[in-house]
């Protein structure tokens, strides 16, 4: 409750329960239909003013779950298909299979729950984000299929209640996701590159780090990592682990 204003409210927000759609959500469907009922003209269609600018609106579950469905539907991004993929690529025994969306209508609590679903949609975000560059080595590497080999990893650690959030997340190679996770390198407040290094040697940590240590950070600002996530690792992951 608001202690200045009688019937008003504040929300907070479960940091842990964050997390990033792939594609913007519009107010209408495919077919023009509002998602929330609340909003419904006597068409389906979109309503303007009235409830539709309150700050707050409660939503079905059958409306979250068609909201969820559309903004994380899995986005064919360059990252994740064959560089050229109008080049047939040798050694494939069977076409790539299409996409099926799993559908969550009636399970409104798994999807912020379910690991699967948010992990899966946290790494092809991220690695979008980052254009499959690994953004402590600088370096872009492939599978013969033409998929990238960086890994995605939390800043804030899931189990600290680090949210599925691009921000919250920095495109890593398999080493450098080990060694991050564990403390032994993390990403000052001017994003250079710090080693523990009482626990890995100059040479190691030159052939795994880019020559000028800093970090790679993708075109857009707005996916930056933020500062917050990243001073948090640093205060409560880098040399903390053994």
């Amino acid at each position: 409750p608001d202690q200045a204003k009688p019937d008003h409210y504040f929300a907070l927000l479960e940091q842990g329960s964050e997390l990033s759609f792939e594609r913007i959500v519009p107010r209408a469907d495919g077919d023009g239909q509002a998602f929330e009922t609340s909003l419904r003209g006597a068409d389906g269609r979109p309503i303007a003013g009235g409830v539709s600018v309150s700050a707050v609106r409660r939503l079905r579950p059958e409306e979250f779950a068609a909201i969820c469905d559309y903004g994380l539907e899995e986005q064919m991004v360059p990252e994740a298909l064959p560089r050229h993929a109008e080049i047939p690529l040798p050694g494939f025994a069977e076409a790539p299979a299409a996409f099926e969306h799993a559908p969550l209508a009636g399970f409104r609590p798994d999807v912020l729950i379910t690991r699967k679903l948010r992990d899966a949609s946290f790494a092809r975000q991220v690695k979008a984000a980052y254009g499959a560059r690994c953004a402590i080595s600088g370096l872009e590497l492939r599978n013969g299929g033409g998929r990238p080999e960086v890994e995605a990893a939390h800043i804030r650690p899931v189990a600290h209640d680090g949210p599925d959030t691009v921000r919250n997340g920095l495109a890593l190679s398999g080493t450098l996701h080990w060694m991050f996770d564990r403390g032994l390198i993390a990403v000052a407040e001017d994003l250079t590159i710090l080693i523990s290094h009482n626990k890995v040697d100059g040479e190691t940590a030159a052939r795994l780090i880019a020559p000028d240590r800093k970090l790679y950070v993708p075109e857009n600002p707005r996916l930056h990592p933020h500062p917050e996530y990243l001073r948090y690792h640093r205060e409560n992951i880098f040399g903390q682990a053994a």
